[in-house]
């Protein structure tokens, strides 16, 4: 049987891969600040991948005690692999999914689950780290998040996407706004922050963000032509797996982002940065980009209230690989 590698992906991604600008433009996926402004390897490695409950850790420079009980960062072990990247048949055109490629993979490893609140504060309060949102002094919020006292306070929009509010005081801390905090969701995943920002923490903790092909080669789970996280079913017996829009979307297209039909296709380099994964802002009717071929870009100072990260690593530490080594010579010795 194909391996399945356990990731939780119910988040929008930051990855450390670069796109065009023009590549695809704003969704529900989330808004860009560009569009505001201008508005305004060995068999010890394979015998440990299939030892059960082995914990990967954080390397000592990340050095930190977690407050959240029961919830220390793993990292799943990815074998080495090729696998077919993209699709043939894209479901957003102007988004570059086609052509579907053959691509190898090293082996490396990922962080089970984003990067929650409680660690990006360790980070801040080890480093005196300011995210870009915070700078910037505002970020995007999808508009249904919002209060009603917020919302009488905002008198612009993303034209292309009118759900995407600026709200000044924004940010990690303060997710829905000025008037939110973190503080009963600490092990929630750290929102409003940008690439840069996610760079900064990854580089902090001895690791880096995974490449675009690392992380849909780890959405596929070992399994060829893998539609979704989960599976080819989007809705397995009936229901919803992750939390992905529910209802309708507006079924015409309105035109309001200055193209009619499918967006002309850009350049093939950029200083824009790729996002991977589905939101809570994702519907098969509109942006559809929870598969695993799906991509979009922002640039890379822009968050936003449903845009996370996980990190990624070449190699553990020390200390972490003698761990592995004995874990593994106690497998082959049962």
């Amino acid at each position: 049987m194909a391996p399945c590698w356990p990731l939780g992906l119910c988040l929008l991604f930051l990855l450390r891969s670069p796109v065009s600008s023009e590549e695809a433009g704003s969704s529900c996926h989330s808004a860009s600040r560009a569009v505001k402004n201008a508005g305004e390897g060995g068999s010890v490695y394979e015998s440990v991948s299939r030892a059960e409950d082995l914990r990967f850790k954080y390397s000592k420079k990340a050095n930190i005690e977690r407050p959240v009980q029961g919830a220390l960062q793993q990292m799943a072990f990815i074998p080495a692999g090729v696998f077919t990247m993209g699709t043939d048949e894209p479901a957003i055109p102007q988004d570059g999914e086609a052509p579907s490629r053959r691509v190898h993979i090293r082996p490396f490893y990922m962080d089970r689950y984003e990067v929650s609140n409680a660690e990006f504060e360790k980070f801040v309060s080890s480093s005196g780290y300011i995210t870009e949102a915070e700078r910037f002094g505002d970020s995007f919020v999808f508009e249904g998040l919002l209060s009603e006292e917020v919302k009488r306070t905002i008198n612009q929009a993303v034209a292309a996407a009118p759900w995407w509010l600026p709200v000044k005081g924004a940010n990690w801390k303060h997710p829905q706004g000025p008037d939110t905090d973190i503080h009963d969701r600490m092990d929630h995943p750290v929102l409003h922050v940008s690439w840069r920002d996610a760079v900064e923490f990854c580089a902090w903790a001895g690791k880096r963000l995974p490449t675009e092909a690392e992380w849909e080669y780890s959405c596929r789970g070992g399994r060829e032509n893998r539609l979704f996280p989960w599976g080819n079913n989007l809705l397995p017996n009936g229901k919803h797996y992750a939390n992905i829009w529910q209802g309708t979307f507006p079924s015409n297209d309105s035109g309001e982002d200055g193209y009619t039909g499918t967006a002309p296709k850009g350049p093939s380099s950029g200083t824009d940065r790729v996002k991977k994964g589905g939101s809570y802002m994702c519907h098969k009717s509109y942006c559809y980009r929870y598969r695993c071929a799906a991509r979009s870009q922002n640039t890379p100072d822009s968050a936003s209230s449903n845009l996370g990260f996980r990190c990624a690593a070449d190699t553990t530490p020390d200390d972490i690989l003698e761990e592995m080594k004995g874990h593994s010579e106690a497998v082959l010795n049962r």
